[in-house]
């Protein structure tokens, strides 16, 4: 067993590649950066030494980050909502066939825990905003925006069972918040309306009680089966879900 880098892993054993972010989201402007993050395979082998492998790892490039893949599913089962808004990118840069089972994995990860999860983050962020306010007299705009895009997000996702990052026609009212155009009583009105519109959604909604935790499992041990048999998995040259990154929510539209 050679030794092997937290970078290393990340280059020679990525899965799954994706830009999220601004640019995800259908909200990048000029001048946005361009936040990647994925999902590597630590080979089965790393994990019988005493050091184990990384569970997530920082760079090699700026703004990435990268998950180790029994980590992301854990915290998705969890419906952590950064991992799951990480799984529904619509700017997926690369995918082998370990990474499009994961993608075709979405829907079990998917559950009524999203308005727990997703509740208690908008709450710790709104918080934060309401805290601005009283200091400064107005909130962080941007990130007030973005916790406009996060309670939609999430309202919709309890009211159709779907997770859909780019904000569409809701591009121009959610810039003019981080433009900082709109009043912040509006603002905070409209979080209210937003999270009681999802509170209602989420007894009513198409989505199940839990995720299918045993298919997720099922899924887990058979990848770590094969790296361990030394299966070998598609590596860049094969058939890859690729997609350049440019056109809508890439830059200023």
């Amino acid at each position: 067993m050679h030794p092997t880098t937290p970078e290393t892993l990340v280059r020679e054993h990525t899965v799954y590649a994706c830009v999220m972010g601004s640019r995800a989201f259908g909200l990048a402007t000029e001048g946005s950066d361009t936040d990647r993050r994925g999902v590597f395979l630590a080979p089965t082998e790393l994990f019988w030494r005493f050091e184990k492998p990384p569970t997530h790892v920082e760079g090699p490039a700026e703004e990435q980050f990268s998950w180790e893949l029994e980590r992301f599913c854990e915290l998705a089962l969890r419906a952590n909502p950064n991992i799951l808004e990480c799984l529904h990118s619509p700017l997926v840069e690369y995918a082998d066939a370990t990474g499009r089972e994961l993608l075709d994995l979405r829907g079990a990860f998917l559950s009524r825990r999203v308005h727990e999860t997703f509740t208690r983050y908008a709450l710790g962020q709104r918080r934060k905003l309401e805290a601005g306010v009283r200091a400064h007299g107005a909130p962080r705009w941007k990130h007030a925006m973005h916790l406009l895009r996060l309670l939609i997000g999430v309202r919709d996702l309890l009211r159709t069972g779907t997770l859909t990052l780019d904000v569409g026609d809701a591009r121009e009212p959610l810039l003019a918040v981080k433009r900082g155009e709109v009043p912040w009583p509006r603002v905070e009105a409209r979080m209210n309306r937003l999270a009681e519109e999802a509170e209602e959604a989420a007894g009513r909604g198409p989505l199940p009680a839990e995720p299918d935790r045993p298919r997720v499992e099922d899924f887990l041990v058979r990848v770590r089966r094969a790296s361990a048999l030394g299966a070998r998995q598609p590596d860049a040259h094969d058939e890859v879900v690729q997609r350049v990154v440019g056109g809508r929510g890439t830059g200023q539209r």
